[in-house]
């Protein structure tokens, strides 16, 4: 007669390891979501992560260049719209596209920057704090210039507005990219794909093209002071950013390879239209 005792004893041993295993990972489960969350492990990490984007030399500097840079350079783009003799070509999308959403302008240029800071992920960009803080200063500094400006109705004092607004605008490009933290999210687009072998004229001249015609087809406002913008804003931003560039503490402005200098010097002379 054959014995049946063994085969019992797998029978339920096997069961009783199962239940063992299933209440230890239902243990180790409960422990983990009655444990507290590493916030002070999180707030460390970005602080971390923030400190690492802004270069070392000169900081403080550099963070007060860079924020009255871009404060100056919303406040400048109010102007110009606010003059309604036009803007540059990202600022009639950014007006026309805001008639449609039902948003202030301002607000749409930040959702437009954090949106084109989408298209940095196939190129490999890598974002500095300048970036970051690019893409909300500008839009909240547009919006208050555009809510505490008056419209001028007197033609000279409409030219006036967006002639001193351009000019304004040439000092706050040399200011932000003086500081040397990174580019805005439209320049970061433009020197991604310059740096991978395709001509940066071609790149600029392509999306000012596009999103000017975008612009106009929403409703967006096109006139001389487009083309104003057009003519001055190179010059002016030629002439402040090596004026404005923030050197190191030794007075010696450091030394590029040769392969960066035509894209360094291009970017910073496109580098002018809404960051």
């Amino acid at each position: 007669m054959t014995s049946t005792a063994p085969a019992d004893r797998r029978s339920t041993a096997a069961p009783v390891a199962g239940d063992r295993a299933e209440r230890a990972m239902l243990g180790r489960h409960e422990q983990r979501i009655a444990a507290p969350l590493p916030v002070g492990e999180l707030v460390r990490a970005a602080l971390a992560w923030f400190s690492a984007l802004i270069p070392r030399d000169r900081r403080a500097h550099r963070m007060v260049q860079l924020q009255l840079g871009l404060l100056l350079y919303g406040l400048s783009d109010g102007m110009i719209l606010m003059s309604g003799l036009g803007a540059n070509p990202w600022d009639v999308f950014h007006q026309g596209l805001a008639k449609h959403i039902g948003l202030p302008v301002g607000t749409t240029v930040i959702l437009v920057g954090v949106a084109v800071m989408l298209l940095w992920i196939p190129i490999r960009q890598k974002p500095g704090f300048g970036t970051l803080c690019n893409v909300v200063v500008v839009g909240l500094a547009m919006d208050a210039a555009m809510a505490w400006t008056p419209t001028p109705h007197v033609w000279w004092l409409r030219w006036g507005e967006m002639v001193g607004g351009i000019v304004l605008n040439g000092v706050a490009t040399g200011a932000y990219i003086g500081a040397g933290m990174g580019p805005g999210p439209r320049d970061g687009v433009m020197t991604g794909y310059a740096t991978r072998g395709r001509s940066i004229r071609v790149v600029r001249t392509s999306m000012e093209v596009v999103v000017l015609a975008v612009g106009w087809l929403l409703g967006g406002t096109v006139g001389i002071g487009t083309a104003a913008y057009a003519l001055l804003i190179g010059p002016l931003a030629h002439r402040f950013i090596p004026l404005l560039a923030i050197k190191p503490k030794d007075g010696a402005a450091p030394r590029a390879p040769k392969a960066e200098k035509p894209r360094r010097v291009a970017a910073g002379h496109f580098a002018s239209e809404n960051c």
